[in-house]
């Protein structure tokens, strides 16, 4: 059996406003060189976009190489932001650049794949243009000028999906040929007619994205694979794992070609804008940033590898333009570097050899020194067209590397040695590997998002912690913020503001996207209530004693209210128009007032003159002449319907044969069931032979209405109920004919009944009638299973009411007198909360509400609707669709689920004594049941009210009659706890449920005793 999916309401905390940035974070980076652009995911969900006043051109303005400072022009030119869009609510975990750089594609953990158009006319949100069942961990496009993208994520399926619009253009399921469970996507590369991925299972695989038939596959890494690149003939892929290295694969020679070893941690990312992969970027979970060049070499391993610069933390993104590179990591800031020129010539040492472990010669490159050209003495200074010899990485263990002529350094490296390249160089050279830049050149500044929470025992508010330490209380019914307690531990604050009060757990918090989300779900939400001499609040209301508020109803009533609003205009329209069909005009509209039929002039069959000019056959009259004006516009009697008095055309004697009872029956002229007009033409007019009533008159009746006879002053014609009628469809209970097929017919009225006593019979009955119809109507028309399933609901009782209004004019004369407008007043069925009972509440407008839904087949989340407390009215229709029935039944009915009262058992004991016991009968049992929201001057009441006779209670001074409360002279323990602090009359009070941190979730033991004064 298939679980239904289930659907939820978010609501986010707005922060603090500010000038824009990420407050997690940055997973995702791409470069619009052509527009000075960078774009940025993060994982708040964000998308940010940034100008960054630079010239992309490559090395536009060389620098000194060797120097560690960042070059000095282009270093004012700091990036200004430009635009940002939430396009997510879960981690961004990839973005790129599609369409001519006018799309922008992101994946995210909400498993959505959307893409942005910033620079279109009429800009729009995010839209989703695909649907994962599972995280989307990556995504890549074939071209800059393609118009589909492909996407991979933890659910094992590769997609394609169309930039147009047009969905999905194939699906590729990962692991399928092989019956594997795992097959994960983490990494993803895709030309025009290649496709690699890369997961934990550290295997490449190649696709044919044309078909979605495998290529091949590659085996080698010994770790989860984190990215891959393709080069433009599709012949070379490379791939970085977290085994620490960097594969080559040939597709000619179906093979590992090379394995660089420059990284001595997991390489997370790689990069490069050159055709052949020959100059590429690469990064580690240690923050170095590493750039290969193997340009001009016969294997790759003699190339050069030089580490750029090192970040703090580990680097999730790398990417390249011109002559800088931007790193992202978990920090909400991207720095920007000077990039390292490659083709400048590596600076000597004082004194050094060129050692291979590979006995093969090979031609070294032209930059690298050779051994007769021996450095000159070493000084400080450095060439600004060097690359320092100190941030040199070796690319693999068979790559010559540098070390000097010193005894002690001299030693013999065997490619057989476990250790890796760059540990030798970093032991051989004391000084370790120093990048060239350590210091960035400009840093993008991001903003403090929230990374830490714990809600307090009310469960009405929550402290907070945020990248910049800061702990803030939050109020989650008015959705703001309500007290800052500066830099400060997040535990100690709790131990001051918490309380001993215990509710029940009504909203699930999290933080994940650096903003405070409150998650509503219908099985919990509605199970937390505090009392309404609790609240705070400016405005006065009179509660009952000991009245309680819902907090999840509370919550949601203002958090839609505005679609309340125009939940509410809609039904007022919808009446209104409900009336104004049910009595329509008599004619149809813009109908002409007569029509002008031709007299017949033909005199014989020989006046050719008088005869048409048709060449169709006469037929002879036989001395008959039928009417030229059929009932309701004549069409004769294929129509049954009464003949039109007095007509001026037609002769006496009609000659028609005398309709039968079944023409003449009402069943040949009914109306809609649901007691409107038809709308067709033949149905413009009404019968002539109805009464005002719309009762229809005896057949054969010459169009006048009926007249009373004797005693007609008692007599009122009324629609009596069928079943009363022998020999009727309806008198059968079951068959092809039965009562329910012919009600959908609207026949509940075959004849007249015109005594007094049915007419009250038939207002007795119509309750009872009017069931069986809207049985028949539910069961007729399809209600939806959303927010407007419960409105049509709300319709359907209308036609109800409007059927019962209108019997009820056709059968009082009084009424009728009256006008329509007194009887057909239909009253709105729609019954928000009132203040009493849900008191006003004002979340901020830019509050952000979400309506989510379970993903059964992945445990994921799917958002269906994101909208503001202020716009959710103008977006009511998009609402109606996705909301579920539930919210309706909240928010239009007051109606929330039913669901069974948790209750809590406890035992009352009296303080060692002093006090009688409550158990009465000589009954033992002191064992006790009552609500979770039990009050502890609830339980002293009942104390009272048992405790023997001769313990009274005492008075409270000699010249007061007022009686002391059972607060102000017993206490209240609970495992050795005071639970009732005397407060002079003062109304505290403490929570009691399930949820109270004991062994076997109840009260153990209750202690009562006399407060000693």
């Amino acid at each position: 059996m298939v679980r239904k999916q289930r659907k939820r309401i978010s609501y986010v905390l707005p922060l603090a406003n500010s000038t824009g940035g990420h407050r997690l974070g940055v997973n995702g980076l791409a470069v619009d060189s052509q527009n000075s652009i960078l774009y940025s995911g993060g994982r708040d969900g964000v998308i940010c976009a940034w100008d960054l006043n630079l010239d992309l051109s490559p090395f536009s303005d060389p620098s000194p190489q060797g120097s560690s400072s960042p070059p000095s022009t282009n270093n004012a030119r700091s990036c200004v932001f430009r635009q940002q869009a939430q396009a997510h609510t879960h981690w961004i975990n990839d973005i790129v650049l599609a369409q001519s750089n006018q799309a922008l594609v992101s994946a995210s953990s909400d498993i959505t794949v959307k893409i942005w158009r910033p620079y279109a006319q009429d800009p729009l949100p995010p839209q989703t243009i695909g649907l994962h069942a599972d995280y989307v961990k990556t995504l890549a496009s074939p071209g800059n000028h393609a118009n589909w993208v492909a996407s991979g994520g933890l659910d094992r399926k590769i997609y394609l999906w169309d930039l147009t619009g047009k969905g999905q253009q194939l699906q590729i399921d990962v692991g399928e040929d092989e019956n594997t469970a795992k097959g994960s996507v983490y990494a993803l590369a895709v030309t025009s007619t290649l496709l690699a991925c890369g997961g934990p299972e550290s295997i490449v695989r190649v696709w044919d994205p044309r078909s979605g038939k495998r290529v091949t596959k590659f085996v080698g890494h010994t770790d989860n694979i984190r990215d891959v690149l393709i080069s433009l003939d599709g012949d070379t892929i490379m791939t970085a794992s977290s085994d620490q290295t960097v594969k080559v694969w040939s597709m000619t020679a179906g093979r590992c070609m090379y394995t660089l070893t420059m990284h001595n941690d997991s390489v997370w990312s790689l990069y490069s804008d050159h055709p052949r992969l020959s100059v590429f970027y690469s990064s580690d979970r240690s923050g170095l940033v590493a750039k290969t060049d193997t340009r001009g070499v016969h294997e790759m391993d003699e190339g050069i590898a030089v580490a750029v610069c090192q970040e703090h933390e580990g680097v999730n993104k790398v990417i390249g333009a011109g002559d800088h590179v931007w790193t992202a990591t978990s920090s909400s800031s991207i720095n920007r570097w000077a990039d390292v020129d490659t083709e400048a010539e590596v600076q000597a040492p004082e004194t050094y050899s060129v050692h291979r472990s590979s006995i093969a010669t090979t031609t070294q490159r032209s930059r690298i020194p050779s051994q007769s050209q021996t450095a000159p003495p070493h000084t400080n200074s450095v060439s600004s067209r060097q690359i320092p010899h100190k941030s040199l990485l070796r690319l693999s263990n068979a790559a010559p590397f540098y070390v000097r002529n010193r005894e002690e350094s001299i030693a013999s490296y065997s490619g057989a040695s476990l250790r890796k390249a760059s540990e030798v160089i970093n032991d051989l050279d004391t000084g370790g590997v120093v990048p060239v830049r350590t210091t960035p050149e400009h840093t993008i500044e991001g903003q403090h998002g929230l990374i830490k929470h714990v809600t307090l025992n009310d469960r009405r508010r929550v402290l907070t912690l945020d990248t910049a330490s800061e702990v803030v209380m939050w109020d989650l019914l008015h959705c703001v913020p309500v007290k800052s307690f500066g830099k400060r531990d997040l535990d100690s604050v709790l131990d001051e503001v918490n309380t001993q009060e215990t509710v029940a757990h009504w909203c699930a918090v999290d933080t994940r996207t650096g903003s405070l989300t409150c998650v509503l779900e219908e099985n919990t939400c509605f199970d937390a209530e505090m009392y309404a001499d609790e609240l705070d609040i400016e405005e006065k209301i009179d509660f009952r004693e000991d009245q309680r508020i819902n907090l999840g109803k509370w919550v949601l009533r203002y958090l839609f209210s505005n679609l309340i609003d125009e939940e509410i205009k809609k039904d007022e329209r919808y009446r209104q128009s409900l009336q104004e069909v049910k009595t329509p005009s008599i004619e149809r509209a813009g109908a002409p007032t007569a029509i002008a039929m031709p007299t017949p002039t033909m005199s014989s069959w020989l006046d050719t003159s008088s005869a048409p000019t048709s060449a169709s056959t006469l037929k002879a009259t036989n001395g008959f002449h039928f009417p030229m004006n059929t009932p309701g516009l004549a069409i004769g009697l294929a129509t049954p319907a009464p003949l039109l008095p007095n007509t001026s055309t037609a002769p006496a004697q009609t000659g028609t044969l005398s309709p039968t009872a079944e023409e003449t029956s009402s069943n040949h002229a009914r109306t809609p069931s649901d007691g409107r007009l038809s709308n067709d033409y033949f149905s413009a007019h009404r019968n002539d032979n109805t009464t005002a009533g719309g009762t229809a008159t005896t057949p054969g009746a010459t169009g006048q209405l009926a007249t009373p006879e004797a005693g007609a002053d008692e007599q009122t014609p009324t629609t009596p109920d069928a079943s009363a009628i022998p020999d009727t469809p309806s008198a059968e209970k079951s068959g092809m004919f039965g009562k329910k097929m012919w009600k959908n017919f609207g026949m509940k009225s075959l004849k007249k009944t015109t005594t007094k006593d049915a007419t009250a019979a038939t207002v007795a009955e119509e309750k009872a009638e009017d069931s069986d119809s809207r049985s028949s109507k539910t069961e007729d028309r399809i209600i939806s299973d959303n927010f407007f399933g419960a409105i049509q609901k709300l319709r359907l009782e209308y036609d109800i009411d409007l059927q019962i209004l209108d019997k009820r004019r056709s059968s009082s004369k009084d009424i009728e007198t009256e006008g329509d407008a007194a009887v057909t007043k239909l009253e709105s069925k729609i019954q928000p909360s009132l203040p009493n009972d849900t008191p006003v509440l004002k979340p901020p407008n830019n509050t952000t509400i979400l309506i989510q839904e379970d993903r059964v087949d992945s445990g994921g989340v799917a958002d269906l609707f994101e909208g503001t407390v202020g716009n959710v009215g103008i977006q009511s229709d998009i609402v109606e669709r996705v909301a579920p029935v539930w919210l309706a039944d909240v928010l239009l009915r007051n109606s929330i689920p039913p669901k069974e009262i948790v209750k809590v058992s406890f035992i009352l004991e009296p303080w060692q004594g002093v006090l009688p016991s409550i158990a009465t009968d000589g009954d033992s049992n002191t064992r006790l049941n009552a609500n979770r929201m039990l009050r502890a001057r609830k339980i002293l009441s009942y104390v009272a009210e048992r405790i023997e006779p001769q313990q009274a209670v005492p008075e409270k001074s000699s010249d007061s009659s007022e009686a002391l409360r059972p607060e102000d002279y017993l206490e209240l323990y609970c495992q050795n706890q005071p639970q009732y602090a005397h407060t002079f009359g003062a109304a505290a009070a403490t929570f009691y449920s399930t949820t109270k941190p004991m062994a076997k979730k109840k009260l153990d033991m209750l202690i009562c005793r006399f407060w000693d004064r």
